[in-house]
């Protein structure tokens, strides 16, 4: 087993400090792109809108959560000794599961069998619709 990503959280209130912090990041994220595609001023300020910025926050941040990835035994190790909720995605009769803990004694995971880029990058966005969407 092994851990890859940055945020991990004890609480709500760290989630949300950790969100609202990357909002600089992803505000300056989307001027260098715009910058690099060419926009001028006028189609910057039509196309950058808010809800432009808070995707890429939204990205951002599920992008650096930290997921756990191992064998299925090792997950099931892992969740004897968990006492939280576990949402599972994914198909039992696979070798490997990726998951992530959240606040709240949540936590969320997704089998795979070869494609483990893919299942982190799927388990990240099902990790923040599931738990952080509605928290921050």
């Amino acid at each position: 087993m092994h851990t890859e990503g940055t945020f991990a959280f004890e609480s709500v209130e760290d989630a949300r400090a950790t969100y609202d912090a990357v909002g600089p990041a992803a505000q300056t994220v989307v001027r260098e792109v715009a910058k690099a595609m060419a926009f001028d001023r006028e189609e910057y300020d039509e196309r950058v809108t808010g809800d432009v910025v808070e995707t890429a926050r939204d990205a951002l941040f599920a992008s650096l959560l930290e997921v756990h990835i191992g064998s299925r035994s090792e997950f099931e190790d892992w969740c004897e000794t968990y006492n939280g909720e576990v949402t599972r995605v994914g198909h039992e009769a696979v070798d490997h599961v990726v998951w992530h803990v959240g606040p709240d004694d949540e936590a969320v995971a997704a089998t795979f069998q070869n494609e483990k880029a893919a299942a982190v990058a799927t388990l990240r966005r099902q990790a923040f619709g599931r738990l952080y969407r509605d928290l921050v």
